[in-house]
């Protein structure tokens, strides 16, 4: 699968930009793969905002590079080896196709750090992993989504049936249902990351559908954008970033990914001499995951509703994933007060009762 298509001068950009052999250096170099443009609005420009947290933190102590539109698979194999190659000491990859160059540019260079974004494979030393827990925004906004729709038909805009998003689409549904029984879900799925085209489509085909509250698990603000053109009867939410040019409709709230915190710590950590092969997995509590400004389109009684569950799960009092929960088949999944462990989520391949359609294999 791959987020976006690497620009045709890209190789010989970093070329470019990190020269030939590696150099002693005085300063740590960070650098950051990323699957899109820095400028999407969306995944992408998250992740660089916390790359520029970094170089607040440290100042001239560290030096930053990234390289933009990298496709997962082959292409980001070589652009890893050239950043290898350039000095840099430690490098975030931050799209889940990225994991097998990861590891195997990993293994050709020891005595540099990788850290992999929302990927599970930490086949050498020198390579973590780090994650956020969307699914819990996504209990939050499924909930404004139940409380809200008023044909209740709500769409989910699916990029790849990973993991990561089919959690995503079942944590957006349970809590849709668990406020308002009549609701129904459409995942329409794009197969893309970013393509605002295909996201923009996947948008236009929900509404004609009748579904009147959009989330969405792809990079750009393409879905929001289509929901404005429906005159106040459509609303969304901001996906990875706040999008909030869209406030206060059809934007009424999002998922912030809040990636600096984790980055600046992790590259203290190498600055310092104390850091360590790492699995990270935060979520609101841990601040990686901000829920961002419920606007004024939400009524009141709604707002204090969803912030109240923001606020219990970061208390740790309430798990988005409680039983009794079925699978889609009918069979038993979680008992009645039992939590789902992580790796049922990391591993999430089956849709919850009530979720009609397939998953695409």
């Amino acid at each position: 699968m791959k987020r976006r298509h690497l620009l045709a001068t890209a190789a010989l950009g970093l070329s470019m930009a990190f020269g030939g052999a590696a150099m002693a250096q005085d300063k740590t170099k960070a650098c950051f793969v990323y699957v899109g443009p820095i400028g999407d609005g969306g995944w992408t420009y998250q992740h660089h905002q916390g790359a520029l947290d970094v170089q607040k933190a440290f100042g001239d102590k560290v030096e930053i590079a990234w390289q933009e539109n990298v496709p997962e698979g082959a292409d980001a194999e070589r652009v890893l080896t050239q950043m290898a190659l350039g000095g840099c000491n430690i490098i975030f990859t931050t799209s889940f196709g990225y994991m097998d160059a990861t590891n195997a540019v990993a293994a050709k260079f020891p005595n540099v750090k990788f850290e992999h974004a929302t990927g599970f494979k930490r086949e050498h030393p020198n390579v973590s992993t780090y994650n956020a827990r969307f699914y819990e925004g996504r209990a939050v906004q499924g909930t404004i989504a139940g409380r809200m729709t008023k044909s209740n038909k709500i769409g989910y805009i699916g990029s790849f049936p990973i993991p990561e998003v089919v959690m995503g689409i079942n944590s957006y549904y349970l809590h849709a249902k668990k406020v308002n029984p009549n609701v129904e879900l459409t995942v329409v799925w794009a197969f893309t990351w970013f393509d605002p085209a295909k996201e923009a489509d996947a948008a236009k085909a929900m509404i004609e559908q009748g579904v009147d509250v959009i989330a969405s698990h792809t990079d750009s603000t393409a879905p929001l954008a289509e929901a404005a053109k429906a005159g106040g009867k459509v609303i969304g939410f901001g996906q990875a970033s706040d999008m909030s040019e869209y406030k206060p409709s059809p934007r009424v709230s999002s998922i912030i990914d809040n990636w600096g915190p984790y980055y600046v710590k992790r590259v203290g950590a190498l600055m310092d001499g104390s850091y360590q092969q790492a699995d990270a997995w935060e979520g609101i509590a841990g601040g990686e995951v901000l829920i961002g400004d419920i606007t004024e389109a939400v009524p009141a009684e709604v707002k204090a509703e969803a912030e109240k569950l923001r606020d219990d799960i970061a208390a740790g009092t309430y798990h988005p994933f409680t039983g009794p929960i079925k699978k889609q088949d009918g069979s038993d999944w979680l008992a009645e007060g039992a939590t789902a462990p992580d790796g049922d989520l990391l591993g999430m391949n089956f849709y919850v009762e009530g979720i009609t359609g397939d998953i695409p294999k």
